[in-house]
C-alpha cells in the first residue's frame, strides 16, 4: 500500500449497516482518519518518535485497544483481508468483537491466516509467520512511554527524547542486574529504533522483538488513551537494549514442545492441570498452531 493513499479522500462506499446505521465508511468521519493518516506518515518519517493526535471516542472502552483500532479504521479499504489477534489468540473477546465491529462499518474480509491477511492488528503478540512488505501490523499500546519507569513527568520525558539522554534507563537496567544478576524485563523490553529514540514496543514478550529488526512489514502502535501514535518502518534497525556482559535473551523453551502440533521453535503458553497438577505447552499464536496441526494430521 502506497503512503500518500491514506490522505487520500475515502469516497468508497459504505457497508449496508454502516450505511443503515449513519456511519460513513470505516465508522469514523473523514477529518478524523485524515489526522490519524497524516500522524502515520510523521511517524514513519521519524521512527520511534511518538507522535501526538486526537483520539476520538470509540465504541469500546479506553484500555481495550482504542489506539490500534483508530489506525486500522483510518486505514482499511474494502478489499482488505483483516486479521485480529489478542496475546496471539484469534477467538479471544477482544479479538472477536474487534473483527465483528470492522466487518460491520468496512465490510472487510476476516481472516486467521496470517499469510492471508494484508492488515494485521495484534495486542501483545507479534504472528510466528514472517510477515511480508505488503502487510502492515497494528498494535495496540497501553502505556506508549518507554522511559515512565524511571521518569513519572511528561514534560520530562520529552526533554530526554529530545536530547536522547537516556542515562537513567541505563542506569534502571543496571540496577536491575545488581539487584538479581540478570534484566528481568519479560515484556515491553526497551529497544533502540534506528539508532535514535528508545521506544516501547508495545506489551509483546522478548521472543518478538527480533521480530522487529529489519523487518519487510510496516509497525504501527497506536495508544489510545495517551493519545500517541509510533512506528517501525520496513528495513529499519531495532536494538534491545543490553551490555557487553550481559546481553538481551529470549525466552527459553528448550525441551518443551506444543502438545497440539509439535512445535518447538514457538512462543508456548503453559496450561497447568489444576486436577492432575500437570503442565502442558501450546503455541500461543492460534493460527499458526492451527495450519500446524492440520499439516500434522495430514
Amino acid at each position: 500500500m502506497l503512503m500518500h493513499e491514506w490522505l487520500q479522500k475515502d469516497d468508497e462506499p459504505r457497508s449496508d449497516a454502516a450505511q443503515s446505521a449513519g456511519y460513513p465508511f470505516g465508522f469514523m468521519d473523514e477529518g478524523a482518519k485524515k489526522e490519524i493518516r497524516r500522524s502515520i506518515l510523521k511517524a514513519v518519517a521519524i521512527p520511534g518518535y511518538q507522535v501526538p493526535y486526537g483520539s476520538r471516542e470509540m465504541p469500546i472502552a479506553r484500555g481495550w485497544g482504542t489506539g490500534g483500532l483508530q489506525i486500522t479504521l483510518s486505514m482499511v479499504k474494502p478489499d482488505d483481508v483483516l486479521k485480529v489477534i489478542d496475546q496471539g489468540c484469534d477467538d479471544s473477546v477482544n479479538a472477536v468483537n474487534i473483527k465483528k465491529f470492522v466487518a460491520t462499518v468496512a465490510s472487510v474480509a476476516i481472516t486467521t491466516d496470517t499469510r492471508a491477511a494484508t492488515l494485521i492488528q495484534t495486542r501483545h503478540r507479534i504472528p510466528e509467520e514472517r510477515m511480508n512488505d505488503q502487510q502492515i501490523l497494528v498494535l495496540q499500546v497501553p502505556y506508549p512511554e518507554a522511559l515512565r519507569e524511571v521518569e513519572p513527568s511528561e514534560m520530562e520525558t520529552r526533554r530526554m527524547h529530545a536530547e536522547a539522554d537516556y542515562s537513567r534507563m541505563w542506569l534502571y537496567l543496571y540496577e536491575d542486574i545488581v539487584k538479581y544478576g540478570e534484566i528481568t524485563i519479560s515484556y515491553r523490553y526497551p529497544v533502540t529504533v534506528n539508532g535514535r529514540y528508545i521506544t516501547d514496543p508495545s506489551p509483546i514478550p522478548r521472543w518478538d522483538v527480533p521480530k522487529l529488526h529489519m523487518a519487510d512489514t510496516l509497525f504501527l502502535f497506536g495508544a489510545g488513551r495517551e493519545k500517541r501514535i509510533y512506528a517501525i518502518p520496513p528495513h529499519t534497525s531495532v536494538e534491545p537494549l543490553e551490555f557487553e556482559d550481559h546481553k538481551f535473551r529470549t525466552e527459553n523453551f528448550s525441551g518443551k514442545a506444543c502438545a497440539r502440533c509439535g512445535a518447538t521453535d514457538t512462543f508456548l503458553d503453559e496450561v497447568i492441570d489444576n486436577a492432575g497438577g500437570g503442565r502442558s505447552f501450546f503455541c500461543s499464536d492460534s493460527g499458526y498452531c492451527d495450519k500446524r496441526s492440520q499439516a500434522w494430521n495430514h
